[in-house]
């Protein structure tokens, strides 16, 4: 079908010399007033292609003058964009003084397109954020009182159905726009409505289908934290349908990831989690903590409803953005979600899934599934005063270490933070058992120092620094702060993280091999692995174990090493 626009403007556009004329008089006057241009700039703007000059858009900075000139591109695209949205909307335009709906709906889809693209440009300066706002005051104008082919009695049935025709060639699973027909499923005060539309019901078949596999897993993920999450939005007051959006939003899968940054089962990203309390720092990433991350998102998702008071904008907001949804709303003079077509394909895409998935969760049997008994998630609380090697707490609590990380999934390290009220999941029950051996070790055993402190010296940076300590330097900078990862004074005092799960852990034994007695050995200058183990009547390897160091790691004078010797 986008090859019969190509044959649009070959036949159709060919205007007419005096109607074209009559055109390019009429915008070169009009820019000329808007930007009180001179006659001679009026003059060189029309050799510029006065035929893409459209009234009421104004000039893109960093673009062809009235000297014909261009100024050097800086690597801003913002101004290309928005040339091109001038380029679009004048063929829209043209197309609607020769009545041609079809080819004026397309420049307008990709102006959407280009506008959508515009604000995922990333944080725009005062003066593109100024130059933006123009735009779309002009493009709002000229889409709702100059396009007069758009507004036929007839014709906006037909505009939105041909956009639908254009969108399923180029996009298949694009959002169903303009007039639709609706089937209620769950309409309920104080609940999100759920609703079939032609839509919502692709995405039904692609989860009964193609997707059935992975929405089974969900499925299961779901009776796993469904009463954890219930409890949480009830507590909030909100709709339990909520529930679902960290269904389609991670697959309740705590350590998800995306190429947007986001983690966590509400995937968040980090300045939105900041913002609603979650912490990340070298030893946590809360957003990935299933409890604090829902609170979150409870919310964020109130703070969305109260701006927009209502549920299928506040959800296109939690993908898209706020901003991007109230842009949509002025460009279509409308607040219902099923016209908003300027938003992005995947904002588009977006509430449709998630009513798909919430339809479908709500009773998996009437769709083919089966609702699999899995165990809730609860667990006991206990609060650390100290930092504490994780496998030692698992050890205590008769648990595997990967138990443990499943039930804190926001731990970065293999130990608890340093921080003094840091508060640990356990299985259900264990609480008890727990306290009862962790209490019963010895101090020194059950805590241990995570980090130490380094007084930087002449001719060191942090990459010799990282590689003494066995450390990342994007650890070194995390803990310290470091914006600049080439600037370190002298004398400067650095925390170094030291990786607590298996050094921590050997020095804390009480046991070693039979017939051994433990020594705790202080590195001197020169010293190798190699040696120590030879004078020590043991294996290089075995050290490494003992202490928790990786293969090719570096060993520094006055670090402690704990070794098992011999008895006699």
């Amino acid at each position: 079908m986008l090859s019969n626009f190509t044959i649009f403007n070959s036949r159709k556009y060919h205007l007419n010399r005096s109607l074209t004329g009559i055109i390019i008089f009429f915008v070169a006057i009009l820019i000329a007033q808007e930007n009180v241009q001179s006659e001679e700039n009026i003059q060189d703007s029309l050799k510029v292609g006065a035929s893409r000059i459209i009234p009421g858009i104004p000039p893109v900075n960093g673009y062809p003058n009235g000297n014909g000139n261009k100024f050097v591109e800086t690597g801003n695209r913002l101004p290309q964009l928005l040339r091109d949205v001038k380029v679009y909307l004048s063929d829209a335009v043209i197309a609607d003084v020769h009545k041609d709906t079809l080819e004026v709906i397309y420049n307008l889809d990709r102006i959407f397109n280009l506008l959508t693209e515009a604000d995922q440009l990333g944080e725009m300066t005062a003066e593109d954020q100024e130059e933006f706002n123009r735009y779309e005051v002009s493009l709002i104008d000229v889409y709702t009182h100059r396009l007069t082919t758009l507004q036929a009695s007839d014709i906006a049935i037909t505009a939105e159905q041909l956009r639908s025709e254009i969108s399923e060639i180029t996009e298949p699973l694009e959002v169903e726009m303009g007039l639709s027909k609706f089937t209620i499923i769950d309409d309920r005060d104080g609940h999100i409505p759920l609703i079939r539309n032609k839509k919502v019901d692709q995405f039904i078949k692609f989860f009964q289908t193609k997707g059935k596999k992975q929405f089974k897993i969900w499925l299961s993920r779901y009776g796993k934290y469904e009463v954890m999450i219930k409890t949480i939005l009830k507590e909030h007051e909100l709709p339990e349908e909520l529930m679902f959006l960290a269904m389609i939003e991670s697959g309740f899968n705590s350590k998800a990831y995306s190429r947007a940054n986001a983690s966590g089962m509400w995937q968040f990203i980090y300045s939105t989690g900041k913002i609603y309390g979650l912490e990340r720092t070298w030893y946590v990433d809360e957003r990935r903590d299933p409890v604090k991350a829902t609170h979150a998102a409870c919310t964020y998702l109130k703070d969305l409803y109260k701006e927009f008071d209502n549920w299928y904008l506040a959800l296109s907001a939690y993908n898209a953005g706020s901003g991007r949804i109230h842009r949509a709303i002025r460009l279509h003079q409308t607040s219902d979600f099923w016209q908003l077509h300027s938003l992005p394909k995947e904002t588009r895409n977006y509430l449709p899934y998630f009513l798909a998935a919430a339809i479908i969760g709500s009773s998996p049997k009437e769709y083919g599934f089966t609702s699999p008994k899995v165990a809730s998630f609860s667990y006991d609380e206990v609060k650390l005063e100290k930092s504490a090697d994780l496998a030692v707490l698992a050890r205590a609590a008769g648990i595997k270490m990967r138990s443990l990380q499943r039930y804190n999934p926001e731990l970065r390290q293999s130990a608890t933070p340093n921080k003094n009220g840091y508060v640990l999941k356990l299985p259900k029950g264990t609480k008890s058992k727990f306290t009862a051996k962790f209490n019963a070790l010895p101090e020194s055993q059950r805590f241990a120092p995570q980090y130490t402190v380094h007084r930087v010296r002449r001719n060191e940076s942090l990459w010799t620094i990282s590689r003494k300590y066995g450390v990342s330097i994007h650890d070194l900078a995390s803990v310290n702060k470091i914006r600049n990862r080439h600037k370190i004074k002298i004398g400067q005092k650095l925390t170094i993280p030291v990786p607590g799960s298996k050094a921590a852990l050997a020095s804390a034994q009480s046991t070693g091999p039979g017939g051994h007695l433990k020594k705790v050995y202080t590195v001197k200058r020169g010293d190798t692995l190699g040696h120590i183990a030879q004078n020590h009547d043991t294996r290089a390897r075995n050290i490494r174990r003992w202490n928790g160091l990786r293969y090719g790691g570096v060993i520094y004078p006055g670090q402690k090493l704990v070794l098992w010797v011999k008895q006699g």
